[in-house]
């Protein structure tokens, strides 16, 4: 059974405290195991920034489930996918040159 990630967010969903939401879901083989949508701890200046930082908690995620799987006798050998659909956001993690520009985030 492999172990798969989706992800997604918004962008200033409430006016009135000016954070995002995310959400984050993964399963294992066929079965839903764990999910959870949230709302940021911090304010972002972008939807790139929104979902980079979604990214990278589904991410962080991901890491820690793998070493539960891993203390209960199961092992992930193959990499986690993790599905997002930021264009943005594929973009920046891809290609250097952005990383100066979004320091920042």
């Amino acid at each position: 059974m492999e172990l798969a990630g989706y992800n997604d967010s918004d962008w200033i969903s409430n006016l009135d405290d000016m954070k995002s939401n995310f959400g984050q879901c993964f399963s294992l083989g066929l079965g839903m195991i764990t999910w959870i949508s949230n709302k940021q701890s911090t304010e972002a200046l972008s939807s790139c920034e929104v979902e980079y930082i979604s990214f990278t908690t589904t991410n962080a995620q991901a890491l820690w489930l793998r070493k539960l799987l891993e203390e209960i006798a199961e092992k992930q050998y193959r990499p986690t996918i993790l599905y997002y659909e930021n264009q943005s956001t594929i973009q920046l993690a891809h290609n250097t040159i952005h990383h100066s520009r979004s320091k920042y985030f």
